[in-house]
């Protein structure tokens, strides 16, 4: 697909599916596999790792090293899924952990899809009250902010 304006750009259906183990990604699995995408659509499963807060590192080192085994067997089991109930080609689904530690999930999507090829991002977001929002802040709106030609597709969750 190309899309003309001051330049060509070739899409190539790249779509970067940032997902952690929450309700939200789960949502977003659920919605991938409920669109109409074409067969020839190409993913990136991945997770960002931030760096941790003090509160994370007291649960414990075994925990924390559990983690990454947990999050990769997440993103196959979603692969798998996208495989067996859509019939992707699953040499279209990439899996990755990216374990920079960046400051925060929203600027490792940020650099993550600058440095990739990607036509889209998909992102789950859960509702949240004003206050949660002011603390926490809102990774959708920071990607709209931040990748202005880029699509963003927002998945509301309960």
């Amino acid at each position: 697909m190309t899309i003309s304006g001051q330049e060509d750009i070739i899409l190539d259906n790249s779509i970067l599916v940032p997902l952690n183990d929450t309700k939200s990604s789960r949502g977003v699995i659920d919605f991938l596999l409920n669109m109409p995408f074409t067969k020839d659509a190409k993913f990136t499963l991945v997770h960002i790792f931030r760096k941790p807060s003090s509160g994370e590192e007291l649960m414990g080192k075994k925990f924390m090293a559990e983690m990454p085994g947990r999050l990769e067997k997440m993103l196959h089991d979603t692969k798998s899924r996208l495989v067996a109930e859509k019939g992707f080609d699953p040499d279209n689904i990439r899996i990755e952990l990216v374990d920079k530690g960046y400051p925060s999930v929203s600027e490792g999507i940020i650099d993550y899809f600058k440095q990739g090829n990607f036509d889209m991002v998909v992102i789950g977001r859960k509702q949240m009250s004003k206050s949660e929002e002011f603390v926490l802040g809102d990774i959708s709106i920071k990607l709209i902010r931040n990748l202005p030609k880029a699509s963003v597709l927002v998945v509301k969750t309960g």
